[in-house]
């Protein structure tokens, strides 16, 4: 049996904010912009890694959803509490001094870990930690 990633969420909950970061500063390419009953999704990708997705939704994305949960998870949201994703990159540094130079939060910078990697971590403009890692040889 085969199985690879082929999408992954991160709730935003502004979708040109986040396209600015995810486009304008990782360099992640648009695949799809859709738009359904006032709310947005689009989806961005490295070229280096066509077939895996990264899908930009909306904090609760289920039109049902109550105002109350949807409340909830902007707050969830607001507060960095829903899990983003971690990239991994060949040059950790050059990756972490671009990354703040775009003014992006950082949450941790370049540290060599014990379980392999150097890593670094940074908020997302809506508030997602976004780790980037490179593997020590």
């Amino acid at each position: 049996m085969d199985i690879t990633l082929s999408q992954c969420f991160i709730a935003v909950d502004d979708h040109d904010k986040a396209l600015a970061f995810y486009r304008g500063v990782l360099g992640l390419e648009v695949l799809n912009d859709v738009g359904f009953e006032g709310m947005r999704w689009v989806t961005v990708g490295a070229p280096s890694q066509p077939g895996v997705e990264i899908v930009l939704e909306p904090p609760l994305a289920n039109p049902n959803a109550s105002q109350a949960d949807k409340q909830a998870m902007a707050e969830l949201l607001a507060k960095g509490m829903l899990r983003g994703v971690i990239f991994s990159t060949d040059d950790l540094d050059t990756t972490f001094e671009h990354i703040r130079a775009s003014g992006a939060e950082v949450l941790q910078e370049p540290i060599d870990q014990p379980y392999g990697v150097r890593d670094c971590a940074f908020r997302d403009p809506a508030g997602n930690m976004l780790r980037f890692t490179q593997r020590r040889g």
